[in-house]
């Protein structure tokens, strides 16, 4: 083993009934730590789940030097269990800490750490079609003291949760045209707290208006659609799947990458561009079948069934033939070992 992870005494198993339980409000028994100072990690461990001590000068409760990442691990057909695409995110983890002016954390202990972690807490992760274990590696900075300066201490964590499926329902949304999420040059492709902090209010107010969730325009113009809430977002026009282009505000969606990755596998036309919310409005009172998906690792498919701009409401299709369905199917296929792992995504355990 390259990197050595202490395991520490053991928290018997106590696995509950999770399934009423809301998304994210039950750990499994174990999480992993490490410490970075002197410029290197120290002191990787698993230990039992507990509360964290730490100074309230701690620099990420006033700077924002806060990241994380958030993936799955499936029940396989054949019993064994499936990390789903971890270079993919710890790939995606290294560009956001770099933008937060954040240490790496080396490739083989981020792995050994999940293989470690998810193989210890193994029996909390759902068996039913529906369910996984949900993945939350994040990095804090911990130095304490006051003062606007890059932090030379930091602590890496992973702890898990079992979970299910994240919305109950399609999802009724409105065209976001007076706040933006991300703006050129700022955070908006990195996974930190601030973004989702600052999207708080103008979801709120959505919700308030009898919505799920905003979908996110661009901060120039507000013209161009970029996200969908906390999830990249993706049409289907008349048989072909649109979506926007990643950029600086548009987060690298391992989900997003994986079903346009088995769309064109499925000969399903994919067309990334820039996509004004006119457009969709225009197609959808012109008749055109629309489909309307948020994506993303909490949610992985969630469809749209209603999309209100400037105070009008269209309805999306939601068929059983939709594409979003059969992209959906195809990626449960590979994550449980039923289909063919093509693209090698599947990190067995």
């Amino acid at each position: 083993m390259e990197y050595a992870i202490s395991i520490l005494p053991q928290k018997e198993r106590q696995v509950k009934e999770t399934r009423s339980i809301p998304f994210g409000q039950q750990p499994t028994e174990h999480m992993f730590i490490a410490e970075y100072y002197d410029g290197q990690w120290h002191n990787s461990r698993i230990v039992p789940f507990a509360d964290l001590t730490m100074s309230p000068f701690a620099l990420c409760l006033h700077y924002g030097q806060t990241v994380f990442e958030g993936m799955k691990a499936f029940q396989m057909q054949n019993g064994k269990i499936n990390i789903f695409r971890p270079e993919k995110h710890y790939n995606r983890f290294m560009k956001s800490l770099a933008r937060m002016c954040m240490p790496e954390v080396p490739k083989g202990l981020f792995i050994e750490a999940l293989h470690q972690l998810v193989q210890l807490d193994a029996a909390w992760l759902p068996k039913e079609a529906d369910g996984s274990l949900y993945l939350r590696p994040f990095m804090i900075a911990s130095e304490e003291r006051l003062g606007v300066k890059v932090a030379d201490k930091y602590i890496f964590m992973i702890v898990c949760t079992p979970a299910y499926q994240y919305y109950a329902k399609p999802l009724k949304v409105k065209v976001e045209t007076d706040h933006v999420r991300a703006a050129d040059g700022g955070t908006g492709f990195a996974k930190c707290g601030g973004n989702y902090g600052g999207s708080f209010y103008p979801t709120q107010l959505a919700r308030e208006a009898g919505y799920d969730q905003v979908i996110w325009t661009d901060s120039k113009t507000n013209e161009y659609i970029e996200e969908s809430g906390t999830m990249n977002v993706m049409f289907a026009i008349d048989g072909t799947i649109v979506t926007p282009p990643l950029s600086g505000t548009i987060l690298d969606g391992v989900t997003r990458d994986s079903l346009l990755t088995l769309a064109k596998d499925n000969n399903i036309p994919v067309d990334v561009r820039r996509i004004k919310w006119k457009e969709i409005e225009d197609a959808l009172i012109a008749g055109k079948r629309v489909e309307a998906f948020g994506v993303g690792t909490a949610a992985v498919v969630a469809p749209i069934e209603t999309i209100g701009i400037n105070g009008n409401h269209y309805p999306c299709y939601l068929g059983d033939d939709a594409i979003m369905n059969k992209l959906q199917n195809a990626l449960y296929s590979i994550r449980r070992g039923i289909g063919p792992d093509k693209h090698n995504w599947n990190y067995i355990l």
